[in-house]
C-alpha cells in the first residue's frame, strides 16, 4: 500500500478496522496549482503517473518590445507592471530573459519578465502594461511629432531664421512619453518645426523641399536582350519576324508580328539580322 501512495495514517486506520479504504487524497510535496490530470472517475492509474502543475510564488510575463526599443534592453533591468485586474498597484519585476528572434510582422522582441507572486495573486492568461526602467544618462530628445518619416529616411524641419527651413536627416533612438531620442544630425538649441511641417508655405519658404524630400527614384536602364532573328514578310505597318530563343530571358524562338514606323521601302531590311 505504501508503494501504491497510500498514505500512513490510511494504511493505520486500515490496520485497525475491518473496512477496506477505496478512496484516500493524494498530497503533492510541492505547492502550486495543478494545470492538467489526465485521469478521470473509475481510472486505474499506473505507477509514474503524472499531471502538470504551476509554480504561482514567481510567475513570467512575456512583452512584446518594438525594435526601436532594444538598445534600452538589459538582462536583469528592473521593470514595473500595472494590471487591470489591480488597478493604481506598480508590481516590480525583472527582465529575465530576452529570446533571440523577432517578430517579422509586428517588428517587436519578446521579453520574459520574472515577476513574484508570494500571494499568488497573479494567474496564468492575465495582461499587464511594462515600464521599463531607464538610466539616467543624458540624452539628446525632441517631440516626437517633430520627426518625419518618409519610408526611407528620417527628417525633422530645422529653422534657419527669416522664415526659412531645412530638412535635416536624423538618426531616432529611443522613444517614450511622446519624446523621441536623437542619436544623430541634430546639435543642442538647434530649433525645430514640432508640428505641421507639411503646413508651412512651399512657395515663400520651402521652394524645392519636395524636392529634397521626395526624391523619386530614377528608372532602371531597360536591359538589352539579344537574338538573332530573320524578317519573313513586310506588311503595311507591320513586320513578321521569325526569331530564335533569347537565352537571358529563357525565351524560346518563335515568330512574331511586330508594329513598325519605319518606312518598309528598303529592301535590305528583307535579310535582316541584328537584335531585339
Amino acid at each position: 500500500m505504501r508503494l501504491a501512495g497510500m498514505p500512513a495514517e490510511y494504511i493505520t486506520q486500515l490496520e485497525r478496522g475491518a473496512k477496506a479504504i477505496s478512496v484516500w487524497t493524494v498530497s503533492s510535496p510541492i505547492s502550486g496549482v495543478l494545470r492538467t490530470l489526465e485521469v478521470r472517475e473509475g481510472m486505474t492509474l499506473p505507477a509514474g503517473a503524472a499531471g502538470a502543475h504551476q509554480r504561482l510564488e514567481t510567475v513570467w510575463l512575456e512583452v512584446a518590445v518594438p525594435e526601436s526599443q532594444m538598445s534600452v534592453l538589459a538582462m536583469g533591468q528592473p521593470v514595473e507592471a500595472r494590471l487591470p485586474a489591480f488597478p493604481g498597484e506598480a508590481l516590480q519585476g525583472t527582465i529575465e530573459t530576452i529570446l533571440s528572434e523577432a517578430n517579422l510582422d509586428s517588428r517587436t522582441v519578446r521579453v520574459r519578465i520574472e515577476l513574484p507572486n508570494p500571494e499568488q495573486r497573479l494567474r496564468p492568461g492575465m495582461t499587464a502594461e511594462v515600464t521599463l526602467t531607464r538610466s539616467d544618462e543624458m540624452a539628446l530628445v525632441l517631440p516626437t511629432e517633430a520627426v518625419i518619416r518618409t519610408g526611407r529616411r528620417t527628417l525633422v524641419m530645422v529653422t534657419e531664421g527669416e522664415g526659412k527651413y531645412r530638412p535635416i536627416e536624423v538618426r531616432t533612438g529611443r522613444e517614450a512619453g511622446g519624446k523621441t531620442e536623437v542619436l544623430e544630425g541634430l546639435e543642442e538649441n538647434q530649433q525645430v518645426v514640432a508640428s505641421g511641417q507639411f503646413l508651412l508655405d512651399s512657395e515663400a519658404s520651402l521652394r524645392g523641399l519636395t524636392t529634397q524630400m521626395n526624391q523619386p527614384v530614377s528608372a532602371p536602364e531597360p536591359a538589352l536582350h539579344e537574338a538573332e532573328g530573320t524578317i519573313i514578310t513586310l506588311e503595311e505597318g507591320a513586320i513578321v519576324l521569325s526569331h530564335g530563343p533569347f537565352k537571358t530571358l529563357n525565351m524560346p524562338g518563335m515568330t512574331m508580328s511586330f508594329q513598325s514606323q519605319r518606312s518598309l521601302c528598303c529592301k535590305t531590311w528583307l535579310r535582316t539580322t541584328g537584335c531585339v
